[in-house]
């Protein structure tokens, strides 16, 4: 099959308008608002707490080395970086007021603000910065915590509010990269006590039960307007609606379109996009998932758009390589429909990799995320029609985690897949061979170079076309059964408004604010 590349400037003004609409919720910012300015049309309250379902427990209090998406939308509220993204999709300065980047984006140099400390009282200096890229590009036990960090060759501090940080190669995307959070120097009890710099400090952990996280007075930015925020672990996703009815929680995110339909009285409901990919992750290393005709034969079995309509009464946005709409200039349209359902298609495709007859597949899939597993139930009907036999293997998530991403212990998966990051390095790095958090064991010559000349040139719009030219492999060669980056339902109490969506995986508490 021929790749289908087309004008960059076409795609970016497609993906900047789905991007928008998916990103953005339903409810228009008021002209005037600043980033947490209160809209005047309501009776905002100062102070008092919320309740947040969310549907797993943290996989880790230290930001460096939490490894699921769920976490790091909690730890968002704790920890910054030198820069951190807004929901807009614009990286702005964070702990550093301002920064240059060399000609050859080979060295980062970074100011920091005056006046920021950690929420244990203590200034925020250029040794803390030091320390944490230091920590997370530390190969000493394998590979660096960050991956990317794996180019950094050594940062400098010429005085206590410098950092210099000096790449062994360029790279134009690393500013990105800088939204890693600081932590104090030489501190190393984050995972029992965290201590950052965000708009609230963390208070206490239940573990399977919450995660209490209170405001931070001394913020050195637009501080928080509740006082407390609690997370709570509902890991039944059955009884998301029960709890927010119930008032044991007040918020919740990621809920069904039949769920949110439920919460006529006391709630509304943002409507935004989940800012992932989510597909139907194939294990490249088993049989018969490692002949790509048998890739192919799925891909043209699976319809995205039955699947939307059936979970999601046709909300989403459909994606169809490792490319979401909120990275708005990588993200190609044309790519979404790059196979459409084609039964015929797909049973000669199993004929000619030797299975005719079909074969038996396990879909191993999170319990507690119901979006993946009523997306999981849609695909085996499907597949019945070309005559593979899936069934559904339901785990819990802490099971997934070490099955399934860890150890690559499956067939195939259900999930989504998010960047922890605005660049499309984040998303496209893990399916290079030898990638960090490759669970699904992809391995292409031709993929592995093309992305090496992606994150070697500093040329944007070369960088841009061969991004896009490396997802088309990953839908030509079939590494996954693409299917959509999901509708997220947002039920919040009638007492709380504020909420925005951002073109990542995150949930801003400090946004929210009370009302009478």
């Amino acid at each position: 099959m021929k790749r289908r590349i087309t004008s960059i400037l076409l795609m970016l003004i497609m993906a900047v308008s789905v991007a928008l609409s998916g990103c953005s919720g339903d409810k228009a910012k008021p002209e005037s608002a600043t980033e947490n300015e209160l809209p005047k049309s309501k009776n905002p309250v100062e102070g008092g707490s919320i309740k947040v379902g969310i549907s797993q427990d943290l996989d880790s209090l230290d930001p460096h080395r939490a490894v699921s998406a769920g976490t790091k939308e909690v730890l968002f509220n704790i920890y910054e970086g030198l820069v951190k993204p807004d929901s807009d999709g614009n990286l702005i300065e964070a702990l550093a007021e301002s920064y240059e980047i060399s000609e050859d984006a080979k060295v980062y140099t970074f100011t920091l603000r005056e006046g920021v400390k950690f929420h244990n009282g203590d200034a925020v200096t250029a040794e803390d910065v030091k320390y944490s890229i230091d920590k997370c590009a530390d190969t000493s036990n394998g590979d660096p915590l960050v991956s990317a960090y794996s180019i950094v060759e050594r940062v400098e501090t010429p005085d206590e509010k410098t950092v210099e940080i000096y790449l062994s190669e360029a790279n134009t995307e690393f500013l990105a990269y800088m939204t890693t959070a600081i932590v104090p120097r030489d501190y190393e009890e984050l995972d029992t006590d965290p201590i950052g710099t965000g708009p609230f400090k963390y208070d206490s952990r239940n573990p399977q039960e919450n995660v209490i996280i209170v405001k931070n007075e001394d913020y050195w930015g637009e501080k928080a307007h509740l006082d407390k925020v609690e997370f709570r672990v509902v890991a039944d996703a059955d009884m998301l609606v029960t709890n927010l009815k119930g008032g044991s929680i007040d918020m919740a995110m990621r809920l069904t379109v039949s769920q949110a339909a439920e919460l006529t009285e006391g709630f509304h409901v943002e409507e935004g996009t989940m800012n992932l990919v989510q597909a139907l992750y194939l294990n490249n290393a088993v049989e018969p998932l490692n002949d790509e005709k048998v890739r192919q034969a799925l891909c043209y079995a699976i319809d995205p758009k039955e699947i939307m309509d059936m979970i999601a009464d046709g909300k989403g946005a459909r994606i169809g390589t490792s490319m979401y709409p909120g990275l708005k200039k990588y993200f190609d349209e044309e790519y979404s429909t790059y196979y459409e359902q084609d039964y015929e298609k797909a049973k000669a495709l199993l004929k000619e990799a030797g299975y005719a007859d079909g074969f038996d597949l396990e879909i191993t899939v999170s319990a507690a995320d119901k979006p993946h597993v009523d997306t999981a139930q849609v695909i085996v009907e499907q597949l019945k029609n070309i005559g593979v036999n899936a069934t559904i293997k339901p785990v819990e998530w802490e099971a997934w985690l070490e099955e399934v991403y860890a150890n690559s212990k499956f067939e195939s998966t259900v999930v989504g897949v998010d960047a922890s990051n605005l660049s499309a390095r984040a998303m496209l790095e893990r399916f290079t061979t030898d990638g960090h958090g490759n669970f699904t064991g992809f391995s292409d010559a031709e993929y592995d170079k093309v992305f090496q000349e992606a994150i070697a040139t500093t040329d944007e719009d070369e960088k841009v076309k061969l991004y896009k030219e490396a997802e088309g492999i990953l839908a030509e060669r079939a590494a996954n059964v693409y299917i959509q980056d999901l509708a997220n339902m947002v039920a919040i109490s009638d007492r709380f408004d504020g909420y925005k969506f951002y073109p990542l995986y995150v949930q801003d508490m400090s946004a929210m604010y009370a009302v009478e």
